[in-house]
């Protein structure tokens, strides 16, 4: 017997916000695996996490029921760097494929956020405790043990010391003038980083890419889940604005221009901002074709 009741399928987009909606229960690597349906809305989200799963069977099957944390975290890297072959993807580091899970379980490259997300997923479901890093220029992995933390670049698979923490920060140290009375401890740097704050981090960094491309179509795409995510970041709400204008959307680039005029009175580029909405209104709607 069928139903009487159409079944709606959400959209991608309709997806990911229900996923992001609530921080207490936001599935990290779920909204992870989420993001390549712009790129493929037919993605099966869920035969991915079930990869993901398999993964983590097969890990826990190699691991004996009586090993300490330490013992653990070896078993992880061993799998994930030399069985599975997890790797940086240094011939191709800025391929916006190296930000897709499902694309990663199928190249075993990636960047290093990409990696962390899954290394994090396969650490939680043997019973480490991992979070994400947002280090500054490059994302890193932290993992508790009885002893202390342990600091992983996910890119190598390298523990981190605290004198190569501290080379790898002087740097931007350096470039934000954080010397001398301004200096500021390591450990600010090492904090955990929120679920909701990592996907940004995936979605800035595609945006990135796909801005310098001027693939406009894409770059809309990633600043429709930005915008989702991130509601009260208005610099998201300007910069959509602008892809809008850019792709001759003269309605939603001024919706969008003037909602950040309306909530950043003290912006820096207001000026510049108010002009190009000034100019969208005068241009009005392109002809239909």
């Amino acid at each position: 017997m069928t139903s009487q009741y159409p079944v709606t399928v959400p959209s991608p987009l309709e997806h990911f916000a229900a996923l992001v909606a609530d921080d207490e229960s936001f599935p990290l690597t779920e909204a992870a695996v989420s993001l390549a349906q712009d790129e493929d809305p037919g993605l099966d989200i869920q035969s991915t996490l079930a990869e993901i799963d398999t993964l983590a069977l097969r890990l826990r099957e190699r691991i004996p029921a009586d090993v300490v944390p330490l013992q653990k975290l070896r078993f992880l890297n061993r799998f994930f760097y030399r069985d599975m072959g997890f790797a940086g993807n240094v011939n191709d580091y800025y391929g916006s494929a190296n930000s897709y899970l499902h694309a990663l379980l199928r190249t075993r490259r990636g960047i290093p956020i990409s990696l962390a997300v899954l290394y994090i997923e396969l650490a939680q479901q043997i019973g480490l405790s991992a979070q994400g890093v947002a280090f500054p220029g490059h994302f890193l992995v932290k993992v508790r043990m009885p002893q202390g933390e342990v600091i992983i670049d996910p890119f190598t698979g390298e523990s981190l010391t605290r004198d190569e923490l501290e080379e790898r920060l002087a740097p931007y140290k350096r470039r934000q003038g954080l010397l001398g009375e301004f200096d500021m401890p390591l450990g600010l740097f090492l904090q955990s980083a929120a679920p909701r704050d990592i996907i940004a981090r995936m979605l800035r960094n595609l945006k990135e890419i796909h801005r310098a491309a001027e693939d406009w179509g894409r770059l809309l795409s990633v600043q429709q889940r930005l915008v989702m995510l991130l509601p009260r970041d208005w610099s998201e709400r300007r910069d959509r604005g602008l892809t809008h204008a850019e792709l001759g959307a003269w309605d939603a680039a001024a919706a969008d221009l003037d909602a950040y005029l309306d909530q950043s009175p003290q912006a820096d580029d207001r000026g510049p901002i108010t002009e190009r909405v000034a100019e969208l209104r005068a241009q009005g709607r392109p002809r239909q074709r």
